[in-house]
């Protein structure tokens, strides 16, 4: 449902303060049954942060939304909105976020990667104040997730991260001054910690031992070696 913003709102959105003092106001347009119940909203944005549109998406029950993710793009695509900004109240007080609620940003942030649309923030709101993903650092490590990013994508981070290393072993070979050495020793814990975080998320994508041995092009015994379950 389009939501029409009054003559008090802003038409760009500068920080978290503007988006909350358009969703609070909203929110206590609301009749007093409707604002018990979890709302998902989504404001659509041009590059330059001039709103394009702002979106009921859904109404549940007091403590919980379905969402779809596809519904919650669906206008942002029709709209030609490169940015968006997901917000959603809790009618019970509380600003903490749910697993759910972290769980439903980290798949929206993929399906926007996809669309080529970023989900920029998501706020969580009560008609007193609000909380921003975006300003707790929540976003940037959901950001850095890899539970929905598809299996081939995280193959391909690992062949990027390993050709990176390899070029960086030759810049050191090139100079084995005490410095570069020192630089090798950082390239190698680096390399051997990506590699395991890769690897835990194949892991978790159902990818077997063997597979990732194959994929890397090591031994199994190596890739549980990089996992810590082998002396």
């Amino acid at each position: 449902m389009d939501i029409k913003l009054t003559k008090h709102d802003k038409r760009y959105i500068e920080g978290t303060d503007d988006v909350y003092s358009i969703m609070q106001r909203v929110l206590l347009r609301d009749n007093q049954i409707d604002q018990e119940k979890e709302h998902l909203w989504m404001i659509g944005m041009n590059q330059a942060g001039y709103i394009l549109y702002l979106e009921l998406i859904a109404l549940g029950s007091y403590k919980s939304v379905d969402v779809e993710p596809m519904n919650v793009f669906r206008v942002a695509v029709m709209k030609n909105a490169s940015r968006v900004i997901l917000v959603h109240n809790h009618p019970s007080g509380s600003l903490t976020p749910s697993d759910a609620d972290k769980d439903i940003t980290d798949r929206l942030i993929q399906v926007g990667r996809i669309l080529n649309i970023d989900l920029i923030d998501h706020l969580i709101i009560t008609p007193k104040s609000y909380i921003s993903f975006r300003s707790t650092k929540l976003m940037d490590e959901l950001e850095q997730s890899l539970k929905y990013v598809p299996t081939y994508q995280v193959v391909e981070r690992i062949r990027k991260e390993e050709k990176l290393i390899a070029k960086e072993k030759l810049a050191v070979e090139r100079d084995k001054t005490k410095t570069a050495q020192q630089k090798a020793k950082e390239i190698k814990v680096k390399a051997e910690t990506e590699k395991k975080i890769l690897i835990t998320a194949l892991l978790e994508k159902g990818v077997s031992v063997e597979d990732i041995a194959k994929i890397l092009g090591i031994t199994v015994k190596a890739v549980e070696r990089v996992l810590g379950k082998e002396g």
